[in-house]
């Protein structure tokens, strides 16, 4: 299925409509040995260049590390590289995905959605290259692209004359459990790479426009917990986009602004559909999360969120 959604009058399927796509099983994170904060490409690293603690930032990100290993998650770590601060945020420079094992190059309207039952087998590992919008961090992605061909993922870029920035897993969620893409657009992604992204993997795309600069990824106000639950910041998103939300999602919770704005509350993830690994004090928010039976385990990421990052940003859950 090939289409972009911007409307709710334009969605013409309904979830269980949709092939069935298992869940990732592993995480990729970068070693945070050159993470720091040296400019500024967002709101909250204002007033935050060379304020990084860094023998903090390592215990925070190797708490998180175990944590995956406790939930039972293959852990692999990619090394930073020296002036490249940022890299450390994993889940910005690509989109890991399956295609049809018959489609060599990705570019088949067929793509992942095609007759996608749970047979992994059926498909191969690939993954579109992300196009950072910041000169800063335009470096970081061949370290990635490097890491994938290692493991045997085919490649697939997006045409750069068509698109001129997308940030990966930043803006591109999986709906859990169905090949559906959440895409947004607005400050760090163009509303043109979903129309090749649907083209290349054969799934539709829920495009949500972001208006708000605080919150200038998708991952800092929609996180996926379940395929029937969400948690979001509403005021990040349009009108259109929240009653998009609405449709697709049983249950929808919503972040209050002081957990989402400085405690980075919906930049929290749920790889398995029960865990919700959240950065703490997020008070209000946990008490919803556990009111919807979600189990809620606090990280301190302070250091991070100095450069408007949190738990979601520093991994990438892939297959």
């Amino acid at each position: 299925m090939t289409s972009i959604v911007t409307k709710p009058e334009e969605l013409t399927f309904s979830l269980p409509d949709l092939p069935a796509m298992p869940a990732p099983g592993r995480v990729l994170l970068v070693d945070p040995a050159y993470f720091d904060v040296e400019y500024v490409i967002n709101p909250h690293m204002q007033d935050h260049v060379g304020n990084v603690d860094k023998t903090a930032a390592r215990a925070q990100w190797e708490a998180l590390r175990k944590a995956y290993e406790r939930l039972g998650i293959d852990v692999h770590v990619l090394p930073g590289a020296e002036g490249l601060p940022d890299m450390v945020f994993s889940a910005n420079q690509s989109l890991p995905c399956l295609v049809s094992a018959g489609d060599s190059s990705g570019g088949s309207a067929d793509g992942l959605g095609a007759g996608f039952a749970g047979d992994s087998n059926k498909f191969q590992r690939a993954v579109v290259m992300s196009i950072m919008n910041a000169s800063q961090r335009k470096a970081e992605v061949p370290y990635f692209e490097q890491y994938y061909r290692s493991i045997g993922y085919e490649i697939l870029h997006l045409d750069a004359e068509r698109t001129a920035c997308f940030e990966g897993m930043g803006d591109a969620l999986w709906h859990p459990g169905r090949a559906m893409l959440w895409g947004a657009y607005g400050f760090r992604s163009d509303l043109s790479a979903y129309e090749q992204i649907t083209a290349m993997l054969g799934v539709p795309v829920i495009a949500l426009e972001l208006k708000d600069p605080s919150f200038y990824h998708l991952d800092t106000c929609l996180c996926i917990l379940n395929e029937q639950t969400a948690l979001i910041y509403p005021p990040a998103f349009t009108a259109e986009g929240l009653a998009l939300i609405h449709a697709l999602f049983d249950v929808v919770i919503e972040a209050p602004q002081d957990d989402a704005l400085k405690r980075f509350a919906v930049n929290a993830v749920c790889p398995d559909g029960h865990h919700v690994l959240i950065q703490r004090g997020c008070d209000a928010t946990n008490k919803a999360l556990q009111h919807h039976g979600f189990e809620v385990m606090e990280f301190d990421t302070e250091e991070y969120i100095k450069s408007g990052g949190s738990v979601f940003c520093m991994k990438m859950l892939y297959w």
